[in-house]
């Protein structure tokens, strides 16, 4: 498996059977929005192809519930500090499911771990590596780090501004430790006075708890959105190198931006990135697809005419899904080889979506000359299960895919015209049993009669 390095700028393998991989989490103070979204479908997309592939995989994703926009949020909204995370964190999980992400391994909280952020802030400054200022406040000397900016080859001005003077010595510094100020809504006891944590400081500390390994790196991989590069992830590795005395990753992977694209896109969500309202209209794995066409490091521009291209493109797979018996599986090995090779090559999705298109369509093509042709079906039936395993689309069952969207009204209301036709059909009244499928079409509704019953699917557009 091959992974984009952000720090070496290359592809750097890796070779080891078991993993460690740590995403940075959500902040619960708001909803989940797109972005969130992206970040969790391209570390899923890992996780599932390490696994696939035979890895040994811990995934650790991390939870901050106290922060300076959550304690905005508590001076708001007269909530308590539990009340606004845990809600918020719930929402955060369910949506994450709907996109058919799988659950972490583990997923710390941040005010679960203050003691170990504590022990971590209080080891870098007997270290000499931290200092505490007059206010009470702590802060990460970058000076003693010769390593620090490594990482994310930032560049930052020398210089302490007037405003910063008195608190930091220069202006790389960091806060460690937040003193508590008058009227504070949460704070915690420290050796170095009450307070509560920087941003920063957690992630070394829960990942040090919960899943560093003995050597040269505490873990394999460690993953969030290119905007975390620079400061918190620089900052991560120093306060790690400097407390631990180890690297933090080898391998530092980030996925791209996500912006929103043009007028109609801020009609039909209300100019909103949150998730929810994309989820309001479209199911999560049409969703889910249509993030994954596009690789994890390139940015991502969300508009609907592109999601209702890939949804063309998701609906391809079902329909050949309808055609085969899942239960009767022969495997494909050379496409196994091959699908899985592109997504070992960097997530190389393009290559892999374009591998399974071309299956799709010879299946289909060998379907048609031969209806009975038992082996071709049953390879489809192994890809498309791979596809589900690994890509976490095409779960569904056909019937349920191409009645998304139907409301329970609708449906009911579907179920009991399809009813009265078939009473049509059986008293022989052909006449009314084909003016109730005019008008089921009129609503959008697509009748096929199989042997044994009337199937529907919801026309697309209507």
């Amino acid at each position: 498996m091959h992974i984009y390095d952000s720090k070496t700028k290359q592809k750097l393998e890796i070779r080891e059977k078991d993993i460690r991989l740590y995403v940075c989490g959500p902040t619960v103070y708001d909803d989940a929005h797109l972005g969130h979204a992206r970040s969790a479908v391209a570390f899923d997309l890992l996780v599932r192809t390490l696994r696939a592939v035979g890895k040994q995989v811990t995934f650790a994703r991390n939870v901050t519930d106290i922060d300076d926009k959550i304690l905005k949020k508590m001076a708001e909204s007269g909530k308590s500090l539990e009340e606004i995370t845990s809600g918020y964190y719930e929402s955060y999980k369910e949506e994450m499911a709907k996109l058919n992400c799988l659950a972490p391994d583990v997923e710390p909280k941040a005010t679960e771990c203050i003691g170990d952020m504590i022990e971590l802030i209080d080891t870098l400054i007997k270290k000499g590596f931290a200092y505490q200022t007059a206010s009470g406040d702590v802060y990460f000397d970058a000076a003693k780090d010769d390593k620090y900016l490594t990482l994310s080859g930032h560049k930052l001005d020398e210089t302490v501004s007037r405003i910063e003077a008195s608190e930091k010595r220069n202006n790389k510094d960091f806060v460690l430790w937040k003193s508590a100020k008058e009227g504070e809504l949460v704070s915690f006891d420290s050796p170095f006075g009450r307070g509560r944590p920087g941003w920063h400081i957690e992630c070394s500390a829960m990942i040090k708890k919960h899943i560093a390994k003995e050597g040269k790196y505490q873990i394999d991989i460690h993953g969030g959105g290119s905007d975390l590069l620079f400061p918190h992830h620089e900052n991560e590795a120093a306060q790690t190198r400097c407390g631990y005395d180890q690297e933090l990753s080898q391998v530092w992977m980030h996925n791209g931006f996500v912006t929103i694209g043009g007028e109609k896109m801020s009609k039909s969500l209300g100019n909103s990135f949150f998730l929810r309202d994309a989820l309001a209209k479209y199911d999560g794995e049409i969703i889910r697809f249509y993030l994954l066409t596009t690789h994890y490091r390139a940015n991502f521009n969300f508009s609907l005419e592109d999601l209702e291209s890939s949804k063309k493109r998701l609906d391809k797979l079902y329909r050949l899904k309808k055609r085969v018996d899942m239960a009767a599986q022969i495997e494909d090995a050379e496409f196994k080889k091959e699908f899985l090779s592109a997504l070992e090559d960097d997530l190389n999705i393009s290559k892999a979506l374009a591998l399974l298109d071309e299956r799709i369509q010879a299946a289909n093509e060998a379907m048609d000359k031969n209806p009975k042709d038992k082996e071709t079906k049953a390879k489809a039936a192994f890809i498309l299960s791979l596809v589900t395993n690994v890509l976490g689309v095409g779960a569904k069952s056909p019937n349920d895919y191409f009645q998304l969207g139907v409301s329970d009204e609708e449906r009911a209301k579907i179920e009991e015209l399809i009813a009265k036709r078939s009473e049509a059909k059986k008293a022989k009244d052909f006449m009314a049993a084909d003016a109730i499928r005019d008008e089921l079409k009129k609503m959008g509704v697509e009748l096929m009669d199989t042997a044994s019953q009337t199937v529907w699917e919801k026309l697309p557009g209507v």
